[in-house]
């Protein structure tokens, strides 16, 4: 008894929830007194008695629900992931557990939700905005650093294409506006913050750092940042006419989902590679030359400015050459102006619930009130993809906010490749393997 009870005070401490200290007589009733049947549905069975079943079923399966929920709000949450964005760091169908405690645990802020389900179950909503609590996290072993992995809510996810969930639905609206999208995308969903879609991408940036990627590659503060193993870019490989062995692509490690032999170049217009991968093929002896797809100004198409952040044709930006972007940080102002408001409009409006508004004389005002500095109430991150060319990520839909973050991936106990069949599917080498 006292075992548990120190365990539950050390609990309602890290809480921060000192209410929960009622919880004391539950503990004290369930191994003391006795007078309250705490668990209801559990029947207490006499000597000789005949077992029934499926109340032993319902026991159980309520005991797993409510260890597995608990574990998941406070420790980890198991996750699965979708898309190639992290290849070859973390592969589409690697089954992994995020590590809660790495960055501290969110209090539900929707608390009325189906378990074992995030947003949606049979097509539907699986929560319900009955009850919505503010943000607050609790406090875990570290912050965000770079080079991190991080599983976070989809800043964009508020608003949801019912037609296409897993589109972005700004984008639509921005590129064929938004009486067009409704009509083919709609009706829209909106989300609380803690039910849009997870994502899974490497932070670059945190909160205070200047970034600018040049030819693909980040650099921070001015000077140039790691370029990790798993990081690739997709390079025009030129053959002598003839393809690549399937056998040495699949030694390679090429997610062959993404990969398009074209007759007419002779040879492959985006093969992803990360800098091992790009020495070995240059070796191969049906490739004549290798050159990097880099995207610079002026786009390749007109509209390209509407794809990436923040959306201004001034900016001059593309993928592989973007910035320099200072990541805003908690406490610090800025000053603001027409020509760096698209920058932070999102932030002010949407992440941190101010009214803006612009005067045609170019003035601005926040919560009614003119203004020409603003102070930001969070940090933000810069997220990137590890497969820079095939990841929509930061690039193209702007900072993530503190209050997004909802882990770190810790720990791999399954990864299956969709593109093959079994047993072969199974990437046996990546089975309990840590992040």
């Amino acid at each position: 008894m006292f075992f548990w009870a120190i365990l539950y005070t050390l609990w309602v401490a890290w809480l921060g929830n000192w209410w929960w200290i009622l919880g004391l007589v539950v503990i004290f009733d369930l191994h003391i007194t006795r007078k309250v049947k705490w668990l209801f549905w559990k029947k207490e069975y006499k000597e000789g008695e005949k077992r029934n079943v499926w109340l032993d079923w319902l026991d159980a399966i309520i005991f797993a629900t409510v260890v597995v929920t608990f574990i998941n709000i406070f420790f980890f949450q198991a996750f699965k992931i979708p898309s190639s964005s992290m290849e070859s760091s973390l592969y589409t169908g690697d089954h992994l557990f995020v590590s809660k405690l790495a960055y501290g645990p969110k209090i539900p802020q929707t608390p009325l939700t189906i378990p074992f389900t995030h947003n949606v179950i049979f097509g539907k909503e699986s929560y319900s905005t009955l009850i919505q609590n503010d943000y607050r996290r609790l406090k875990g072993r570290g912050s965000v650093k770079r080079g991190d992995y991080v599983v976070f809510n989809f800043p964009h996810g508020d608003t949801v294409l019912t037609r296409f969930p897993s589109e972005d639905y700004y984008a639509w609206v921005r590129n064929a506006g938004r009486s067009y999208t409704i009509a083919n995308g709609g009706p829209l969903k909106v989300r609380p913050m803690d039910k849009e879609d997870h994502y899974v991408k490497r932070c670059v940036a945190i909160a205070g750092d200047t970034l600018s990627v040049r030819d693909g590659l980040v650099w921070i503060n001015g000077a140039q940042q790691e370029v990790y193993p798993g990081v690739q870019l997709t390079y025009k490989v030129v053959t002598n006419g003839q393809r690549i062995n399937s056998r040495s692509i699949e030694k390679l490690g090429v997610n062959t989902a993404e990969l398009l032999y074209d007759a007419n170049l002779p040879g492959y217009p985006a093969m992803p590679l990360t800098s091992a991968m790009l020495e070995e093929v240059k070796g191969y002896s049906a490739v004549e030359s290798v050159e990097p797809n880099l995207d610079v100004y002026p786009p390749d198409f007109p509209d390209s400015h509407l794809s990436i952040f923040p959306f201004t044709e001034g900016s001059r930006w593309t993928r592989d050459n973007f910035g320099p972007l200072w990541i805003p940080a908690k406490g610090v102002s800025v000053n603001l102006d027409l020509s760096n408001l698209p920058l932070y409009e999102r932030l002010i409006t949407s992440y941190e619930g101010h009214r803006l508004r612009v005067e045609p004389d170019g003035r601005i005002f926040i919560d009614d009130k003119e203004t020409s500095s603003y102070t930001f109430a969070q940090d933000y991150y810069f997220m990137m993809g590890d497969n820079r060319h095939n990841s929509l990520d930061s690039r193209y839909w702007g900072f993530v906010p503190e209050d997004h973050v909802v882990g770190k991936p810790s720990f791999i106990w399954l990864s299956v490749d969709a593109n093959k069949r079994f047993p072969r599917n199974i990437r046996w080498r990546r089975f309990f393997k840590f992040v």
